[in-house]
C-alpha cells in the first residue's frame, strides 16, 4: 500500500469526534493486510492498514497496490540457512536460482516458507542450477522452460502469470569454469534472445529477475580493466545484454532507480572480497518499460549473508483496476 493523497495522521486529525468513533467502531470489522506504512505512524502494523481501509472506503483516501518483488540466486546447499530469512519476507514474490536441489529434496518448509507457495523448475543432472519461484497469491498459470531443449534440460526459466503480469525467475549459466561453459553460455544466450523477443511482443507486463552473469557496463563491477577478458564481462556478453535493453526494448529496472556506482550483488568468496566490497553486479531485474515506470525503491540486501550473491529487491506500484 502506498498512500497516493493526504497522509493519514493529518486525515485523522481532522475528522470530528463522532467520526473518528464511528470509524474505530468499523475498523474491527475491517480486513488486515501486511504494509509496511505502518512505522513511520506508530500505529500496530494491523491496526494501521485497517484505518487505510476505512478511510480508503470513506473516499478520504485513495491507495495503489504497491508488489515487492526480490530476486536472491542462493548457491546450492544454502536454501535450509535462507529458509528463515524467506519466511519474513513481505515480498510478493521471491525468485530462487541455483536450486541444486530436486522435488525430493525440498522439504516442506522450503516448498512453501512462511506464507509462501513454491514453484519450481529443476534441472536434469542432480545437484546442479534450477530455478524457483515464492508467491503469496497463487498464480493463474505456471510455465516451466522456454521450450528449448538445452535450456530447459538446465532448470533456468520459470514463469509465473497474474493476470496481465508475468513474474520469471531466469538464471543465465556461467562460463567462469572454462571455454566449455562459456560455449554452453553463448548457445544459451543464442537460443535466449528470440525468446525475449517473444515475450516482450505478446502485450504483458513482463518482469525477468535472477542471475544473468553478465555485468552491463564499467559501472556494474569494482575491477572492470581487469576482467575485460574474464567471463561475465566479455565484449560479446555485454553487446548481448545491450540488445536485451537497446533492441528489444526491456528495461533495467535497479539502474533506472540507482545510478550510483559500487552497488553489487555478488562478490568473490576468495580474499577480502565482501569486506571491501570488491563485487559484481550481475543480479538483475528486467522488465518491460510499462512496468519498469512504476519501480519505486531498490535494495540490495547485505545484512546477513547466506551465499555469495545478496538479494535484490525492488518495489513496484501499480494503481488499482
Amino acid at each position: 500500500m502506498a498512500l497516493a493523497a493526504a497522509p493519514l495522521e493529518d486525515v485523522f486529525r481532522a475528522l470530528s469526534d463522532p467520526t473518528r468513533r464511528r470509524v474505530v467502531e468499523r475498523l474491527s470489522r475491517s480486513a488486515a493486510s501486511v504494509s509496511e506504512l505502518a512505522e513511520p505512524f506508530g500505529m500496530a502494523l494491523p491496526s494501521f492498514v485497517q484505518h487505510l481501509r476505512v478511510l480508503e472506503g470513506c473516499g478520504l483516501v485513495r491507495s495503489t497496490k504497491e508488489g515487492r518483488v526480490r530476486t536472491y540466486r542462493l548457491v546450492g546447499g544454502r536454501m535450509r540457512a535462507a529458509e528463515g530469512w524467506l519466511a519474513r519476507q513481505r515480498a510478493d514474490v521471491v525468485c530462487v536460482q541455483e536450486l541444486k536441489a530436486q522435488a525430493a529434496d525440498l522439504s516442506g518448509e522450503m516448498r512453501g516458507p512462511g506464507r509462501f507457495r513454491g514453484y519450481f523448475h529443476h534441472a536434469e543432472k542432480r545437484g546442479y542450477s534450477g530455478v524457483g519461484l515464492y508467491c503469496r497469491r497463487e498464480p493463474h498459470r505456471v510455465i516451466e522452460g522456454v521450450g528449448v531443449r538445452d535450456v530447459d534440460s538446465e532448470g533456468r526459466y520459470l514463469r509465473a502469470d497474474f493476470g496481465r503480469l508475468s513474474v520469471i525467475s531466469v538464471y543465465v549459466p556461467s562460463g567462469s569454469s572454462g571455454p566449455h561453459r562459456q560455449a554452453i553460455k553463448f548457445r544459451f544466450m543464442d537460443h535466449f534472445l528470440p525468446c525475449l523477443r517473444a515475450l516482450a511482443a505478446e502485450g504483458r507486463e513482463i518482469l525477468l529477475c535472477g542471475d544473468w552473469n553478465i555485468a552491463h557496463k564499467e559501472i556494474d563491477l569494482k575491477n572492470w580493466r581487469s576482467n575485460q577478458k574474464n567471463s561475465g564481462f566479455l565484449p560479446e556478453e555485454r553487446a548481448w545484454l545491450g540488445r536485451v535493453f537497446d533492441d528489444i526494448g526491456l528495461v533495467d529496472v535497479f539502474r533506472r532507480l540507482n545510478p550510483e556506482p559500487e552497488q553489487y550483488t555478488w562478490w568473490s568468496n576468495r580474499g577480502q572480497a565482501w569486506a571491501k566490497n570488491v563485487g559484481w553486479r550481475i543480479d538483475y531485474h528486467v522488465a518491460t518499460p510499462g512496468l519498469a515506470g512504476h519501480a519505486q525503491r531498490a535494495s540490495i540486501y547485505k545484512d546477513e549473508r547466506f551465499s555469495d550473491h545478496a538479494p535484490l529487491t525492488i518495489d513496484y506500484s501499480l494503481r488499482r483496476t
